[in-house]
């Protein structure tokens, strides 16, 4: 099969099943609600100095970065649990063409609900608690809110075709992602190491202004998440490769 061939059959998997589709579509509802309620609830903004607004911004997206991880398992994980994958493997000879177009179908699509879920995260947050985009990194914090959505899908796709099993994926990355990372640069003697993790690299990515705990700046953090998620796509091509050698 063509590139172009193994693109459109990928594209063909993601639009009839119905829990792709859909879970871009939670995640996209779960970031910007979030936001715009805890906004809504929260009232004025504070304009303090030294008070962040890229905070409020990307509240909603602690919970929907969750459901943006798990866009990147199910592009890969049901078809390993599903035993597809032998079947897949075999359609396409060329094994690595098969896991690029994986990789660059996650990839848009994570473009694409990064555009629209931080457009609709700072719409919300100016209709209720108002943005002042001339705060100084304001651009560059929209920037870094629209990448993390491509680089944390094909960060878990890479996982999980390194796992090759959806629920060992989705049990080692929801709560990692949830609550895993945030717990543990709260514990001082795990904090230093825990800045380096791929979610609050690009959290730290977002922000618009300096956080003196954090011993890297913002274009770092996008790059520092930017290296976890080619290390996964490389690991995830090698488990793949080998899975077709066993299967043959």
């Amino acid at each position: 099969m063509t590139t172009s061939a193994v693109l459109r059959s990928e594209r063909l998997k993601f639009t009839t099943l119905r829990s792709q589709w859909s879970t871009p579509l939670v995640a996209l509802a779960l970031t910007v609600g979030i936001t715009a309620a805890v906004n809504a609830a929260y009232g004025q903004v504070d304009h303090t100095p030294g008070e962040d607004p890229s905070i409020g911004i990307y509240y909603g997206l602690q919970f929907g970065h969750v459901a943006v991880a798990c866009v990147g398992v199910l592009l890969i994980g049901q078809e390993f649990n599903t035993r597809m994958i032998a079947a897949s493997l075999t359609a396409v000879p060329r094994r690595g063409r098969l896991y690029g177009a994986k990789l660059a179908l996650g990839a848009r699509l994570g473009l694409l609900l990064g555009l629209v879920s931080t457009a609709g995260s700072f719409l919300a947050t100016a209709a209720t608690v108002g943005v002042d985009l001339t705060v100084p990194g304001t651009g560059r914090s929209f920037l870094a809110g629209v990448l993390y959505h491509p680089l944390l899908i094909v960060l878990c796709l890479g996982l999980t075709a390194v796992l090759r099993n959806l629920s060992a994926a989705l049990g080692l990355l929801t709560p990692m992602l949830f609550l895993g990372t945030t717990v543990l640069t709260a514990i001082p003697g795990v904090r230093e190491a825990a800045q380096f993790l791929p979610d609050r690299a690009g959290f730290h990515a977002m922000r618009t202004q300096a956080d003196p705990t954090v011993h890297y700046g913002h274009w770092t953090g996008l790059l520092i998440m930017a290296l976890w998620a080619a290390a996964a796509a490389c690991a995830g091509l090698r488990s793949v490769r080998r899975y077709a050698v066993r299967a043959e």
